[in-house]
């Protein structure tokens, strides 16, 4: 009971962020997921990173139709960027999937710290490149695509850390950004969930209740409030300010990734 709290709590959190922020909840799922699956004790060390990021990709296809349902009510998804993404992020997120499943546990968390700590260095300091007069060509959003899809593979996010930087390069008003971002999350993780479905099928010692890497117990727990609070995080971002709340979450994953490069040290990484 107290696990499945913490899944429905954990999802709450995402559920809301996705919305809120367009960060993508796998930045609280992800580690909180590695927690929790510690305190389990009936997933092996080898595994818990994998699991955790496939995980927290197959409940971002929940959340990501939610939030891609509430922006679109407010016309804040721009879908012709969500057409000329999606191949190549589907692309991306396969071959990033099947890199990830050679990877080792301690590969797969350095990776999601040098990540985090760049995330929250960019939301700290509010950076973004300067505007596009016009949408880039097909190639651009082709190479942009895959490597937004590869790199939220590896780190299971559903892409808004990256694709709403790159949206605002593209001059895409912050609003329709983080809009067009929820929309593009759903490929991101239909795609990520079934790669490490397929790298993860007869992995040896996977716990019960697994599809290849995916948790299945873990999933719909998470899901269930995702879904509850994307909405309500999409509805008071249209209503307030959030450059104040994404310093604080910043300095939060700072805390979050020194704590993982603490664990991994421990363990004689």
């Amino acid at each position: 009971m107290v696990v499945f709290l913490l899944y429905l709590l954990c999802g709450a959190i995402a559920g809301f962020l996705s919305g809120l922020i367009g960060i993508g909840g796998g930045l609280v799922v992800v580690p909180l997921l590695n927690m929790i699956f510690r305190l389990q004790g009936n997933i092996p060390s080898e595994l818990i990173m994998h699991m955790a990021v496939a995980t927290s990709l197959s409940s971002i296809l929940f959340t990501a139709i939610s939030s891609t349902r509430a922006h679109a009510r407010r016309k804040s998804v721009l879908w012709s960027y969500v057409a000329g993404l999606a191949p190549a992020i589907v692309l991306g997120t396969a071959c990033a999937a099947w890199f990830a499943s050679r990877m080792s546990t301690h590969g797969l968390r350095g990776f999601f710290v040098a990540f985090l700590f760049c995330i929250a260095t960019q939301m700290l300091f509010d950076f973004y490149p300067s505007p596009r007069s016009s949408m880039p060509g097909r190639g651009m959003l082709a190479a942009a695509g895959f490597t937004i899809g590869g790199v939220s593979s590896l780190v299971g996010l559903g892409g808004g850390s990256m694709s709403v930087p790159f949206l605002r390069w593209c001059g895409v008003e912050m609003r329709q950004a983080v809009g067009t971002s929820a929309a593009i999350s759903w490929p991101i993780a239909v795609s990520g969930t079934l790669g490490f479905l397929v790298v993860g099928w007869g992995a040896p010692n996977l716990p019960p209740w697994s599809l290849g890497y995916v948790n299945l117990p873990a999933t719909p727990g998470i899901a269930c409030t995702s879904v509850l609070f994307a909405p309500f995080g999409a509805k008071v971002a249209h209503a307030m300010p959030v450059s104040a709340l994404r310093r604080f979450f910043a300095m939060f994953l700072y805390v979050t990734a020194c704590e993982m490069l603490w664990n991994m040290l421990q363990a004689g990484v």
